[in-house]
């Protein structure tokens, strides 16, 4: 069992996870590169948008992922997607933050 300290985005705590403090440190740290980037939008105002925002992000890095896995399984095609480069995550972020503007 592991625990990892977080600190970042105005916050800190501790959690205890059923992963090695390595890997804890290794997903926190990736976590980390994530609000990094999209803290560079203009746009993100406060911690909760960032931390918002780089979940939506991660969860759509997953999603793809898995539908990756799925089409290899059935024998179709998959492109490798490059890394999203910083312009890229600012136009998909911004993207998102106007829907969620119209649904307030």
């Amino acid at each position: 069992m592991g625990k990892l300290k977080i600190e970042m985005l105005g916050t800190s705590f501790t959690i205890q996870a059923n992963e090695d403090n390595e890997y804890l440190e290794k997903l926190l740290g990736y976590y980390k590169r994530i609000t990094d980037d999209v803290n560079k939008i203009d746009s993100i105002k406060n911690p909760l948008q960032t931390a918002i925002l780089s979940g939506i992000m991660i969860c759509d890095e997953l999603y793809k992922e898995k539908q990756a896995k799925v089409a290899m399984e059935n024998g179709e095609y998959v492109p490798v997607e490059n890394d999203m480069d910083t312009l890229e995550i600012e136009r998909r972020t911004q993207n998102m933050i106007d829907k969620i503007d119209k649904v307030l």
